[in-house]
C-alpha cells in the first residue's frame, strides 16, 4: 500500500511545469515530508483537454456514497481489480489523475518494531503516482469535496525486500496516456511496477509515524 509520501519541491510553479499545466493557479503551497491520509495532496486532472492543477483530499468518496468516512478505507486501490470494484470502476473509466509526489514511506513486515522506509526516484526528481479522483456531495446544497486514491500494484525486488505491495508511478511518457487514454487494454498496462534500480532507499526515524511530524527530519538516514 502507499499510507504517507513527500512533495518537498521549493515551488509549485516548477511542478506545475514539470506535469504540463499551463494555467498556473494562485495556490497556498508548501514542502511537505509526511502527507498522510485526509490531507490535501497536489494533482494535476484534465478539463477540456486541458491539464489542471489543485489539491484534493487524500481518500477517495465515491458519488454515491452516504457518508464521507468510506474515504478512509480507500486511500488505495488493488490496479489488478480497480477496473472492476463499484468504488473505483467508473472513476477508473473517466477520471483518472496524476498524484504529484517526490518519495514515500513503507514500513519493512519483517522488523519488531516495523522499521519505516523512505523511498524516492535514485535521481531525485519528482514523479506522478497514478491516481483516480471523485467529486462528492453530502447534500445537494453542500459544497462539492474533491476525493483521490493512490493505485498500487506487486512490489518491485528492491521494495520487496521490506513490503509486497508499492504505489504505481508513471513514468513521464507515461502521463498523458494515463491521463487522456480510452481503451481499458491500454490504460491499464500502465500500471505496473517502477524499475528498481531506478530507486533508492533508506531507513529513517520512527518519527514519520505521527503525521504530526512533518519536517525534513522524517527523510534523514538513519
Amino acid at each position: 500500500m502507499c499510507g504517507r509520501f513527500t512533495l518537498t519541491a521549493s515551488s509549485y510553479q516548477q511542478l506545475a511545469l514539470r506535469f504540463g499545466v499551463s494555467d498556473i493557479p494562485d495556490i497556498v503551497y508548501q514542502p511537505r515530508y509526511n502527507i498522510a491520509p485526509s490531507q490535501q495532496v497536489l494533482s494535476v486532472i484534465t478539463s477540456n483537454n486541458l491539464r489542471r492543477l489543485g489539491f484534493m483530499k487524500w481518500g477517495l468518496i465515491p458519488s454515491w456514497a452516504k457518508d464521507a468516512s468510506i474515504g478512509n478505507k480507500l486511500i488505495n486501490a488493488r490496479s489488478e481489480t480497480v477496473h472492476e470494484k463499484p468504488s473505483f470502476r467508473q472513476a477508473f473509466r473517466a477520471r483518472r489523475c496524476l498524484i504529484i509526489a517526490d518519495g514515500f514511506y513503507e514500513w519493512n513486515r519483517n522488523s519488531t518494531p516495523r522499521q519505516p522506509y523512505y523511498i524516492q526516484l535514485a535521481s531525485g526528481e519528482p514523479f506522478a503516482f497514478a491516481g483516480l479522483w471523485e467529486r462528492w456531495k453530502p447534500d445537494p446544497d453542500g459544497d462539492t469535496v474533491f476525493t483521490c486514491t493512490v493505485l498500487t500494484t506487486d512490489a518491485n525486488p528492491k521494495i520487496a525486500e521490506i513490503h509486497p505491495r508499492m504505489p504505481v508511478i508513471l513514468e513521464q511518457h507515461q502521463e498523458a496516456p494515463w491521463l487522456y487514454g480510452e481503451s481499458t487494454n491500454e490504460i491499464r498496462k500502465l500500471m505496473k511496477q517502477f524499475p528498481a534500480a531506478r530507486m533508492a532507499m533508506h531507513p529513517v526515524s520512527t518519527m514519520v509515524n505521527s503525521p504530526k511530524n512533518d519536517s525534513s527530519d522524517c527523510i534523514i538516514p538513519v
